[in-house]
């Protein structure tokens, strides 16, 4: 007799598309009450950037800061879910770098765009950082642009582990779609980012909305989509030492004209 032919195998479930970690007790759950501390961890780690002030030189604050923007949030994620934290991370491929430039300049494109169209109406502030990476020796710069890197990992942090905790909230305690809690959870977080950056620009507050607000809509997504923080993360830096430069290449192109 012939050999039966072997069923077809299943698909692999673990090349499924991935989902937003936590909501759906993947890897695992998080409760109301820890989804808190986290979140309150958040608020903690951009208050120390912003208004604690730490002994050393200015470049040691600077560091300082930064590395502390990140890791006061990753730890408190650590404690809520020991054995699943690490799942805001996944490994970047070739195609993620690709996602990062992608998101990058689709976000400088947008930005730029209302930028210009808003400095129409209303008189837009500059972000101080210019002038003072202008103001720095070519060591001192080098070092400004290393260290916007945990701070600006720090920003994703700040902005997607409440974003995760809302969607979590909304779909188990209060029953929500994932869709809806997604979107709830994807604008709440964007007008959060956009009021952290108002000391920034002079408290001007449509400049904020319209400009930051629609930015951290743009790199939320990159998170969103690929489910990789570091993705998102790549995106912003790679959007910020963009902003960063341009002042500083006008200026010496104006110079030497």
């Amino acid at each position: 007799m012939g050999t039966a032919p072997a069923a077809s195998a299943p698909k692999n479930v673990a090349a499924a598309k991935p989902d937003l970690p936590f909501y759906n007790a993947s890897p695992v759950a998080i409760s109301t009450g820890k989804w808190l501390v986290v979140v309150a961890a958040c608020a903690l780690s951009y208050v120390q950037l912003v208004a604690v002030p730490l002994p050393g030189s200015a470049a040691f604050q600077n560091w300082a800061h930064a590395i502390l923007f990140p890791v006061i949030p990753l730890i408190a994620l650590a404690w809520a879910a020991p054995a699943g934290w690490t799942a805001i991370f996944r490994r970047v491929r070739p195609r993620d770098v690709g996602a990062m430039f992608g998101f990058a300049a689709i976000n400088l494109v947008a930005t730029l765009g209302i930028a210009a169209v808003l400095g129409r109406f209303i008189e837009l502030e500059t972000n101080p950082i210019g002038d003072t990476l202008a103001a720095l020796t070519a060591g001192e710069r080098v070092s400004a642009y290393a260290a916007s890197i945990p701070q600006l990992i720090g920003e994703e942090l700040v902005t997607i582990l409440p974003l995760l905790a809302i969607v979590s909230i909304l779909v188990r305690s209060f029953r929500w779609s994932r869709g809806a809690a997604v979107t709830v959870a994807w604008l709440v977080t964007a007008t959060t980012f956009a009021a952290m950056h108002l000391p920034t620009y002079g408290w001007n507050v449509i400049q904020c909305f319209a400009v930051i607000g629609v930015a951290r809509l743009i790199l939320s997504l990159a998170y969103l989509k690929t489910k990789n923080l570091w993705v998102s993360a790549g995106a912003h830096i790679i959007n910020d030492w963009v902003l960063f430069t341009l002042p500083l290449v006008t200026a010496g192109l104006v110079f030497l004209v």
